[in-house]
């Protein structure tokens, strides 16, 4: 999946001489934690989020450092933190240097650059132009669209029991057949023999996952490896 199929555009947006107080509301009224910032002519300059308010003058929560700190960190770091803690515009106090994806870019880049730095949104950009943004709650509506829904059915068993077959056999954890899988009247039920107790959570997700599954029946075994201890399900104990 593309990031132009999920991606918000268009995009509300500020200019770097946007007060800080309006950018405050635009936020509260639209109910979003962060803007691009770009100038007149469209060009991306920056992102100014909830981040960058934080530590502000009127609220008595500007960076206080210790006169020892001060004297390592110079008069130059000083100055940058007093403009972010009083200065009354969006350019005074926005991230610069932001990253950015494209239209083009899969969603696999964008949660990787994501996780990767710990942020929230991504612009998107064509030539230097901002033409829309995604954000994690783009992310939430498109698995939301791509998860089966409750009346996504499967009728015939034996599709049934060949989608989790299939599901289990392309992961790592699922080689080797150990995992057996019946189905009836979409109850499904494992059984088989592991040697690792997470592999009956994933069997027991990957079952779920398939559209026509009413419920899953856990009966595998789990054989512990070191000291050969035979572990039944809760449900045989």
């Amino acid at each position: 999946m593309l990031v132009e199929t999920v991606m918000t555009s268009p995009v509300i947006s500020i200019s770097p001489s946007t007060t800080i107080a309006e950018a405050a509301r635009l936020m509260l009224s639209h109910r979003i934690s962060g803007l691009p910032v770009v100038s007149e002519d469209g060009a991306l300059v920056g992102m100014v989020s909830e981040g960058d308010f934080l530590r502000r003058g009127e609220l008595g929560t500007q960076q206080k450092r210790s006169w020892w700190l001060e004297l390592f960190s110079g008069q130059g770091q000083a100055a940058e933190d007093y403009v972010r803690a009083h200065g009354r515009k969006v350019g005074e106090v926005m991230t610069k240097g932001v990253f950015t994806t494209n239209r083009e870019a899969s969603l696999e880049e964008v949660v990787e650059l994501m996780s990767r730095h710990g942020i929230k949104r991504l612009p998107v950009v064509d030539n230097g132009k901002l033409i829309g943004i995604v954000s994690r709650s783009d992310l939430l509506r498109a698995l939301a669209r791509a998860l089966p829904g409750d009346d996504a059915v499967v009728s015939d068993d034996e599709r049934i029991r060949e989608a989790i077959v299939a599901e289990i056999a392309k992961q790592s954890w699922g080689s080797g057949g150990l995992v057996r899988v019946t189905v009836r009247d979409g109850v499904v039920e494992l059984t088989g023999t592991i040697f690792d107790e997470n592999t009956r959570a994933a069997a027991r997700v990957a079952a779920e996952n398939v559209p026509g599954v009413k419920a899953v029946n856990d009966q595998i075994i789990w054989v512990e490896p070191v000291s050969g201890t035979v572990i039944l399900p809760s449900d045989r104990k």
